[in-house]
């Protein structure tokens, strides 16, 4: 008999990368610099993309961009962008490989003047984790009054691709926005109710 099945949210679409991210990562509070800069990358990435086409090419971005390590990316030249952009396994749009270098570099300054990357974005919450309580996909905001001050925020720091849809999708990722949703075995609501 087949194992029953966890209730989780809709876009996981039961495929088995994505059931992975979301049981494992999406909506986890993260507190590593390297995380949120991959988490950025990844997202801007996406942009106009599925979540699965970016999830399927994961690793290759791992390994094409020094496993997210954004001291080195800080300091890529035309012709590491060059080789990024031959590059078959990650998605070749310039703008996005030259605004990954772009956000490395904003991406430091922010380090340096907040101490991490980590104190600076959550200090938009104080370092709250905001808990939605939405019922269905349909409910899910592409956007909120947080994502866009942060966006605004960030763009005045220099990054790019940051737009606020971008910016949301990375705080659901990275776990200030708790977007689970209230029938999914990761809301809070439900913990009592885990059944792995």
């Amino acid at each position: 008999m087949a194992e029953k099945e966890l209730p989780r949210c809709g876009w996981t679409q039961n495929h088995p990368l994505m059931n992975q991210y979301h049981d494992v990562e999406w909506g986890q509070p993260v507190h590593d610099d390297r995380k949120w800069f991959e988490y950025i990358v990844l997202d801007a990435f996406q942009a106009g993309l599925s979540w699965l086409t970016i999830l399927k090419r994961r690793e290759n971005f791992r390994k094409s961009f020094d496993d997210f390590n954004f001291e080195l990316i800080a300091n890529y030249d035309q012709n590491k962008i060059n080789e990024l952009l031959a590059d078959e396994g990650i998605i070749r749009n310039k703008l996005k490989i030259n605004g990954t270098v772009t956000n490395a570099r904003a991406f430091i300054a922010v380090r340096q003047e907040f101490g991490s990357f980590d104190n600076y974005i959550w200090s938009f919450t104080k370092g709250e984790v905001m808990v939605n309580r939405f019922k269905s996909m349909s409910e899910l905001p592409a956007k909120t009054e947080l994502s866009d001050r942060i966006s605004r925020d960030m763009k005045k720091r220099g990054f790019t691709f940051v737009g606020s849809t971008i910016v949301y999708a990375f705080l659901q990722a990275g776990g200030i926005v708790n977007d689970h949703l209230t029938v999914c075995y990761k809301h809070p609501d439900q913990q009592g109710h885990d059944e792995r």
